[in-house]
């Protein structure tokens, strides 16, 4: 099983190339000219598109191509306050140029709207900023002229004290998207709500696929092991198979992180334990091609790095790994 790692918007290791620079609405609100003001938060997506080509850049230079977008790239672009303004045609073309290099390099980008996008929702206003969010960040992959394997990662929601009934007010809320926005969407267990099991009973009524986050199954299950649920889980990836318009297959994907303490361990340390992790994919790695890692652990690439050198000691003590690059690996099954 050929593995490759990835992380999420921010590197600890490239200076100054935040691509999540912001203005509050308070500040906003204190500019004497709002049309000043709304160049100034064009001026900073502009800057932060440019530092995500840079961290692009940086991957490259690392061997790795799987990379999470920021949601922050145009600050305040969802603002309630803001609505008559539309910044996508202006930055159109540092959108090109950023899909355009991840094309060139077949990486492979996703967004992970904010915790506040929640379809199981009973709220009608939240649902309608919900969904204004998600079509925010597909319109923003539609402009990098990225195709459907260019994903936005969601969880299930709460349950508003029935389970049962926002799971099912999700699927009704989930099958009433917009096409064009439904096929970005995967879903992803919680640590806290709705289970790896759970999750996935809703992804396969969706169709949509299950990112399974193997440290939130560790807190939250009902008794199954993450590999007992693979098969099925695998099977939600099967419309981005091999016939996908003649275009190279696009893997399954996980999210991995290690518990920050034992008193806190729903919290993310700063780097992933091996140990875990490695257990799981030498047990799928049988019936599995191929597969994308998400690092979510503190310190950004320096945790893939690291776990990338553990990998390689892993290697020579004759574990079930062969490291191919700077950010993949190949892993035997047991």
């Amino acid at each position: 099983m050929i593995v490759r790692f990835g992380f999420v918007a921010m590197s600890t290791q490239l200076e100054n190339a935040s691509p999540s620079r912001t203005m509050t609405m308070a500040s906003f609100a204190k500019l004497d000219d709002r049309e000043a003001g709304l160049r100034r938060l064009e001026r900073l997506a502009e800057e932060n598109l440019h530092n995500t080509l840079r961290l692009l850049k940086h991957c490259r230079y690392m061997d790795v191509k799987v990379y999470r977008l920021t949601s922050k790239l145009i600050p305040l672009a969802t603002h309630e306050a803001l609505t008559d303004w539309s910044p996508y045609e202006k930055l159109a073309p540092a959108f090109a140029e950023v899909g355009n290099f991840a094309k060139e390099h077949g990486m492979r980008l996703s967004f992970h709207p904010d915790h506040f996008t929640v379809l199981s929702t009973p709220r009608e206003e939240v649902l309608a900023n919900s969904i204004k969010d998600l079509a925010h960040h597909v319109r923003q992959l539609e402009l990098m002229g990225l195709d459907e394997r260019a994903l936005c990662n969601i969880h299930v929601g709460g349950s508003y004290g029935d389970k049962a009934t926002a799971g099912r007010r999700f699927l009704a809320n989930f099958g009433a998207l917009p096409e064009r926005i439904r096929e970005r969407i995967t879903l992803e267990n919680d640590d806290k709500t709705f289970n790896s099991a759970e999750t996935l009973a809703i992804s396969e009524e969706a169709g949509a696929p299950m990112v399974l986050d193997i440290h939130h199954h560790e807190v939250n299950n009902s008794g199954e092991t993450p590999e007992s649920l693979w098969p099925r889980i695998r099977q939600t990836w099967r419309r981005f198979g091999p016939e996908l318009a003649g275009e190279a297959s696009l893997p399954p994907k996980i999210h991995v992180s290690s518990p920050k303490s034992a008193s806190d361990p729903r919290g993310h340390a700063d780097y992933v334990e091996l140990g875990p992790l490695l257990s799981f994919l030498t047990a799928i790695a049988g019936e599995t091609p191929a597969l994308d890692v998400m690092i979510e652990a503190k310190k950004k690439d320096g945790a893939l790095v690291k776990l990338m050198d553990d990998l390689r000691e892993a290697e020579k003590a004759g574990g079930p790994v062969k490291v191919l690059n700077g950010g993949s690996a190949e892993i035997v099954g047991g």
